[in-house]
């Protein structure tokens, strides 16, 4: 049985002995790389080339958690999400990065902030990173709201006490995974060591690497 220090992801880079990207996009492109498995045999992999999100679970005074429902169309639903967004800037501070989305999103801003967790979304087709923050001192931020448009022009927004986000997740009724993720990491760690042993906003974060 392996003890617990050594249940931990470790950094690992298999050869690659070609690529190509056949598909670049906006924010995302698509990379085929030819790897070398541990046999000698040559594989293709094709997998999303991602810059990395960040996104937050905010709670207010009353212990409830923001969220806002969002029409995502790959999978043809309306997710309920917690604010988030992409690391548009090579090397951006994701503590910055966010800031301006909860900002943009929920027209809030928070005193306190935590790193939640880290996750890599679909490891198995896709290098996205993100981290989660917990964000709390919540208050809403004075003049007119951010411009929204295209899906964001048609979101909802509502404060949901944390029991029931839970509930829905493991009812199968919640499935966005930095919602899921966050929402069962907070309840983990009020049942655990408390959030003060959550690590700093400013935790190193190896799978974007950033400038303080």
């Amino acid at each position: 049985m392996a003890s617990r220090d050594a249940i931990k992801d470790t950094a690992e880079e298999w050869q690659v002995v070609a690529t190509a990207t056949p598909f670049t996009g906006n924010k995302t492109s698509v990379r085929t790389d030819d790897v070398v498995m541990p046999d000698g045999a040559v594989v293709h992999r094709d997998y999303q080339v991602h810059p990395g999100s960040v996104a937050v679970l905010a709670l207010d005074e009353a212990g409830r958690v923001l969220v806002l429902r969002q029409y995502r169309h790959p999978v043809r639903h309306k997710l309920w999400e917690i604010p988030a967004g992409l690391l548009d800037v090579p090397g951006e501070n994701p503590l910055h990065a966010a800031q301006r989305e909860l900002y943009e999103e929920a027209h809030v801003k928070a005193e306190d902030w935590r790193v939640l967790a880290d996750v890599y979304t679909t490891p198995g087709g896709c290098d996205e990173a993100v981290r989660i923050f917990l964000a709390r001192g919540v208050s809403d931020i004075e003049g007119e709201r951010f411009e929204v448009a295209e899906e964001e022009a048609d979101m909802e927004l509502a404060r949901v006490e944390l029991k029931d986000l839970v509930r829905g997740v493991l009812a199968g009724e919640l499935h966005n995974t930095c919602l899921a993720v966050g929402v069962l990491a907070l309840t983990a760690a009020l049942n655990g060591e408390g959030l003060d042993g959550l690590r700093p906003a400013d935790a190193p974060w190896p799978a974007r690497p950033f400038e303080a």
